[in-house]
């Protein structure tokens, strides 16, 4: 990416401190697994959002004083034996030629450097990026935050942070529509090769092959592919399961490319073809998506869009006998029917009280689940606001149930459904 897109996004954040205010944030470190094993390190995606690093242990400190703002990058010092066996550090141009940050010096070095800015600058408040239902920051010690507390006025950014990345930028746009392009492509080699009798994790292996194949290096978040009566579990992603004829199959998956992410589910009954119960609840949900989805735009309440698409299946569900009262509802349909959308699948910054504005992106995803009838139905696509409605993102993703019975008898003759 464009190392002015994050200069840009510094920009925003020195807009928000006043004179002798910092904002210090970390890259973060991999939990560990086991023994000298690690999990696969992902950044911190406020840290990355200014300034485009994806490696462990690094500090943006950011600092205002009368002579304006000053900043420093802080990396490991490059080690000759552990370049040999893990890989070297990143030398300060390669870090420059990303970032776009000049200055650099060396993580081991963290407490001087603070304290040399603090003192020499008048700093009297630092922020510090800590999520939700956390009490420090993610990357750094809780002993060393809480030494920190004893010595300066710490602050918390992170909503601040949020509000900044909650309206998309066209780079981060044309990342999340790539996501969204791969995506389709792995929701598409499931469709190909499901048959009956195969395990959920089969088809979810046809969804990482086509990512794997295009470069994906990690998943949005963890697969669900839920066959049957799995289809009415909300967070179901064991897909361990043997799929039986006539079974649906709910696909909730994403690919994340440069870090944004695509965030779709789509639905298809595992032998090719939709049973008429299968079918009658498929197109209520189908019907009530596309209600919201012409409900957006910019100044509407998001909570609104979940009150639109219950009022709708209240109607829906007592046509067809399935309820009798518009609380009964809440029987089949128990979640929001949307979230934001960006550097986290369920991104930051969004408020269920908030208005919708323009340039934010989010999902759209009504879904009903009849567990009596093993039907479990979720249609989820991804849409951008804008200055009078909304741009359905992964809108070339195939969802109609008679096209998706075409596209999956168009593959009857590689392989036998049945």
């Amino acid at each position: 990416m464009d190392p002015n897109f994050f200069e840009n996004n510094r920009k925003k954040l020195s807009n928000i401190l006043n004179k002798g205010e910092m904002a210090v944030l970390f890259s973060g470190r991999a939990p560990k697994k086991l023994g000298d094993e690690s999990y696969i390190f992902t950044p911190l995606r406020n840290f990355y959002y200014m300034t485009g690093l994806d490696r462990q242990d690094m500090i943006y400190i950011m600092y205002m004083t009368d002579k304006g703002v000053g900043d420093i990058l802080l990396a490991e010092p490059y080690d000759e034996v552990k370049a040999k066996w893990t890989g070297a550090a990143m030398l300060p141009d390669e870090i420059t030629k990303i970032s776009g940050i000049e200055n650099i010096g060396y993580n081991n070095e963290f407490k001087d450097i603070l304290e040399g800015i603090v003192h020499k600058n008048g700093i009297n408040k630092i922020y510090m990026d800590i999520e939700d239902n956390e009490k420090t920051p993610e990357g750094l010690p809780e002993a060393e935050y809480d030494a920190l507390g004893r010595s300066y006025d710490i602050a918390n950014i992170h909503d601040a942070l949020g509000e900044m990345r909650i309206i998309k930028e066209d780079t981060e746009i044309e990342y999340i529509k790539k996501a969204i392009s791969i995506t389709k492509d792995g929701i598409y080699a499931m469709m190909k090769r499901a048959r009956s009798g195969m395990y959920e994790y089969e088809i979810e292996a046809c969804f990482d092959y086509e990512l794997k194949r295009q470069g994906v290096r990690d998943l949005a978040f963890k697969s669900i592919v839920a066959s049957g009566h799995n289809g009415t579990v909300l967070h179901y992603s064991e897909n361990n399961c043997q799929t039986k004829e006539n079974d649906l199959v709910l696909c909730d998956v994403g690919a994340q490319y440069g870090y944004y992410n695509g965030d779709i589910t789509r639905t298809f009954p595992v032998s090719g073809k939709f049973t008429p119960a299968q079918r009658r609840i498929y197109d209520i949900v189908l019907e009530g998506q596309q209600l919201v989805i012409d409900s957006i735009r910019p100044g509407i309440e998001f909570k609104k869009l979940n009150e639109i698409l219950k009022k709708y299946y209240a109607v829906k569900l007592k046509e067809i006998g399935l309820i009798s009262s518009d609380e009964e509802v809440s029987r089949y349909y128990y979640h929001s029917v949307s979230h934001s959308l960006g550097l986290e699948t369920h991104d930051i910054g969004r408020r269920k009280e908030g208005l919708i504005r323009k340039g934010m992106v989010f999902t759209v995803e009504p879904g009903l689940y009849i567990e009596q009838e093993n039907i479990g139905i979720r249609i989820e696509d991804d849409v951008m606001v804008t200055d009078s409605g909304c741009v359905v993102l992964s809108a070339d993703i195939i969802k109609k149930a008679e096209d998706i019975e075409k596209f999956m008898a168009g593959n009857e003759n590689d392989t036998k459904r049945n």
